[in-house]
């Protein structure tokens, strides 16, 4: 997702999951267009560290994302707390996938992919 409607939208929907690290929203995607896919976007505050922290949990939450088989359709926006910057890859991607699990978007085979 790149536009701030599309996150406005989500944001609105108020439906949403929480650990210690992450919080998850969903929405259901308004146009007929993208429903093959599943979009997903990411918000990170100032305060959970300097550019380089908070882009390189952005790159490892794209990449979990780019391997997890989604169900297509929704809107999704992690909004990454600041004890996230803390974690390593492994400890990230147990709290993405017991976020997506809890909220049933993963596909029929809920372990990451390797490509």
């Amino acid at each position: 997702m790149t536009r701030s409607a599309d996150y406005d939208r989500v944001y609105r929907q108020k439906t949403s999951w929480a650990s210690k690290l992450l919080v998850l929203r969903v929405a259901v995607q308004e146009n007929a267009s993208g429903a093959g896919i599943s979009r997903y976007g990411f918000s990170i505050n100032k305060r959970v560290g300097g550019a380089v922290v908070r882009n390189r949990i952005r790159r490892r939450l794209r990449e979990m994302m780019r391997r997890l088989p989604m169900k297509p359709g929704w809107d999704i926006v992690f909004i990454v707390r600041q004890p996230a910057a803390g974690i390593d890859f492994g400890g990230l991607q147990d709290d993405v996938q017991k976020l997506l699990a809890r909220a049933r978007l993963l596909g029929e085979n809920n372990e990451i992919r390797c490509p």
